[in-house]
């Protein structure tokens, strides 16, 4: 079957994804035949975090008693308690985290990416398991 070209593919599967994002899943759906492009898109699709909600959940922590949500949204678990128990390491982290909140869900994204693409070709099809 033949493939279409890798950022068509992307357009395709993962509609949402923009800019850098788009092109680092582009290089890794480029290998994957169509069946493993579909698990990849519907597993990544489950895993990526929206930076919008990031930005929130600054914004939450920043009004709220508490930060460091964030952090634990971004499965960061040892930095959000940090956040919790220092108030944001006085807020000055927390700040930062809302500068910052684009290449915090970036970085999260791309391992995830890398993850579900390695799980993926990892996976054996139900061909071979016979």
């Amino acid at each position: 079957m033949s493939r279409p070209d890798t950022t068509g593919r992307v357009l395709q599967y993962l509609p949402e994804l923009k800019g850098e994002e788009q092109l680092h899943v582009a290089r890794l759906m480029k290998p994957m035949d169509d069946e493993e492009a579909r698990q990849f898109a519907a597993v990544y699709r489950e895993r990526r975090k929206d930076p919008v909600m990031v930005l929130l959940l600054v914004a939450a922590g920043l009004t709220i008693v508490g930060s460091g949500f964030q952090r634990f949204y971004l499965e960061q678990i040892g930095m959000g308690v940090l956040y919790l128990f220092t108030g944001g390491l006085c807020m000055v982290g927390t700040i930062v985290d809302a500068i910052n909140y684009k290449s915090l869900t970036r970085r999260y994204n791309r391992r995830q990416a890398d993850e579900v693409a390695s799980l993926v070709r990892s996976t054996p099809t139900a061909d071979e398991l016979w």
